[in-house]
């Protein structure tokens, strides 16, 4: 177990992420470090696919701390988010009571609207947790699907890192958690919210990179073939497709060409697999025939210099 006191450097880091095969630049590396230290949500905005979620999978094993994850979307409120009370035990609370004959009504209200009775959701979850075995990673995930009223809320939680709950008072965190927020820009997000974060964009990586990457997540891959696909996909990024594979889809379209006990690619495997990587019909007809063909041949002369 390693923790935040003892991070010591970038390098160090960035060693510690590599040990959990996560290949990152030293830009985002020194994000990470950065807000580790200085104890700020780290923002990570990109496509989708190049790895914003799993860097809070991987201080969550650098770290040995519990992740919680919240996955935002559209509708998303206060009692899927923070907390809800447990209405089926609070009614067998009240019926015992009635039962009981002695039913002071104060008493009651104070009882049946006590923590007993809180259901904790992934942000209650991470500011009110016992310091014992740290404070958790907070992956709040996807926050550009959610709507704004749900940001104006999480205002409060970035920035004191506290809850207000009505019936019970305010809950602050004795320490704060790590808290890493995603988006892949569907819509631009307040910047009342970025204020309280650091911020970093995850591009679509460089050949070499990803080439490491896809080693490091498939080590069963053969060389060859990892460079021909990694190839293929630098190119493809190139072409104009409703949604461009990321890094996820590299992985994915590799993983599933070594359960083929596929070398190399072809014409006929990519045919047969290109579902794999590409995820509309639109991008999967633009790309058929002439087209996979040329990126093919480029990805064959550019994969085995």
């Amino acid at each position: 177990m390693i923790s935040i006191e003892q991070i010591e450097s970038i390098d160090q880091l960035q060693e510690a992420l590599r040990s959990q095969r996560y290949i990152g630049d030293r830009s985002l590396t020194t994000a990470i470090y950065l807000s580790l230290k200085l104890r700020k949500p780290l923002f990570l905005e990109g496509e989708a696919g190049v790895g914003k979620t799993e860097i809070a999978k991987v201080l969550s094993a650098v770290l040995e701390r519990p992740l919680i994850r919240l996955q935002c979307y559209e509708g998303l409120d206060v009692n899927t988010a923070v907390y809800e009370w447990n209405y089926t035990r609070q009614m067998l609370q009240i019926r015992l009571m009635e039962a009981s004959g002695t039913v002071n009504q104060e008493e009651a209200i104070e009882n049946i609207f006590g923590p007993d009775f809180l259901l904790k959701r992934p942000l209650l979850q991470a500011i009110d947790r016992s310091t014992e075995d740290g404070q958790p990673v907070l992956l709040i995930d996807e926050l550009d699907r959610a709507d704004e009223e749900f940001e104006a809320f999480l205002l409060e939680v970035l920035s004191d890192f506290q809850i207000t709950i009505p019936e019970i008072g305010t809950i602050r965190a004795s320490e704060p958690p790590v808290v890493v927020l995603t988006s892949n820009r569907t819509r631009e997000v307040h910047d009342a919210l970025k204020r309280r974060c650091l911020y970093h964009w995850i591009d679509f990586p460089a050949f070499e990179k990803e080439y490491n990457i896809v080693l490091a997540k498939v080590p069963d891959a053969p060389h060859r073939l990892a460079q021909e696909v990694v190839a293929f996909v630098q190119e493809l990024r190139s072409e104009d497709l409703y949604k461009l594979p990321g890094v996820a889809e590299t992985l994915d379209w590799v993983s599933a060409l070594v359960a083929l006990d596929r070398e190399d690619l072809s014409d006929e495997v990519i045919n047969d697999t290109i579902g794999v990587l590409l995820k509309y019909q639109d991008d999967i007809q633009h790309v058929a025939g002439p087209v996979a063909q040329r990126i093919l041949a480029n990805a064959k002369m550019n994969g085995s210099k």
